[in-house]
């Protein structure tokens, strides 16, 4: 088992090379300049040679080489570099949003597991039933309906119905959990239904498929109880597909909620990368797409070992 980690982990390095030679190169074919943006955007009127001594105390007068060197050196040392929006090193701009939105993620995360595994179990055992069908149904809305637009149902509903609407102001957790929860609960729970409708599925149609396997027959005829048979045979293997899918989906969440932050006045990496993005702000646009990857890589490993706690039958060696 170490030694599988180690090869992964090895591998994880020239997986991070590919994605920064990538996304250097995309962000220098596209159109737009982050100085003419960031003096000339407003309507601003300023001299050709002002643009020019910008353009160099951010580097980007140096050659392509020059500049893809400075930021391979800079990766390998740990350095993201500097936005060129802010002039604020961009590891302190990602670190001050990634706490808000990691923990949305983590929050949605549980409650799509807790939502997800008893009522996939539930529609999977009593199929084509009543069960089936309503859970079906509320899975089946739970796709449909986008997470942003729930959210703007959730305040709506709090504040005609409750006269009360989620704090605007950030507060940490470890500052006032009552504050916090009371922000980022509502938001976690909007994407966190959507999340938990995937899951539900694939836990219902993998459950499905492995209480017709030869095994589950077979312990069914040997006389174990029916609720042994699911908890201990069945579900943890039916689980793999739905390991992928919840893991996947967690890595996604951390930066892909551009709407729903909008909607409840969140500033995390989803809000910040559109923020990157309009303003051609290369060097934090980076820093974001290599955080992303590395996020990525370190949950697919993370997938892959829990497998082996769920099924003995994998080994990695």
């Amino acid at each position: 088992m170490l030694s599988y980690v180690g090869y992964r982990l090895l591998l994880v390095v020239p997986t991070l090379v590919g994605v920064a030679l990538l996304i250097f190169l995309m962000l220098r074919v596209l159109p737009g300049d982050v100085v003419e943006i960031k003096l000339r955007g407003d309507g601003g009127h300023v001299t050709q040679d002002v643009v020019e001594r910008e353009r160099h105390r951010l580097g980007l007068d140096k050659p392509m080489l020059t500049q893809l060197v400075n930021w391979m050196v800079g990766l390998a040392r740990l350095d993201l570099g500097t936005s060129m929006w802010t002039g604020r090193p961009v590891a302190e701009e990602i670190g001050a949003r990634l706490e808000l939105s990691l923990q949305v993620a983590v929050m949605a995360t549980l409650i799509a597991v807790l939502i997800a595994i008893p009522l996939g179990t539930l529609s999977a055992l009593f199929k084509d039933s009543a069960v089936d069908y309503v859970v079906r149904i509320v899975t089946i809305s739970g796709l449909a309906l986008p997470s942003f637009w729930l959210g703007m149902l959730i305040i709506l509903t709090l504040l005609y119905v409750f006269s009360w609407s989620p704090p605007i102001t950030y507060t940490p957790f470890y500052q006032d959990p009552l504050a916090n929860l009371a922000q980022l609960i509502w938001p976690a729970l909007a994407v966190g239904y959507r999340y938990a409708a995937v899951v539900a599925r694939m836990v219902r149609s993998s459950l499905i498929e492995v209480l017709r396997e030869d095994y589950i027959r077979t312990a069914r005829a040997k006389g174990i109880v029916p609720r042994l048979v699911v908890i201990r045979h069945a579900l943890p293997n039916a689980l793999l597909p739905a390991i992928t899918v919840i893991g996947l989906e967690f890595a996604f969440l951390i930066g892909g909620l551009v709407v729903t932050e909008q909607v409840f006045n969140l500033n995390g990496i989803g809000k910040l990368f559109v923020q990157a993005v309009s303003r051609n702000d290369f060097t934090l646009i980076q820093g974001l797409v290599m955080l992303l990857a590395v996020i990525f890589v370190l949950v697919n490993l993370l997938v892959d070992l829990f497998y082996a706690v769920l099924d003995p039958r994998v080994r990695y060696r």
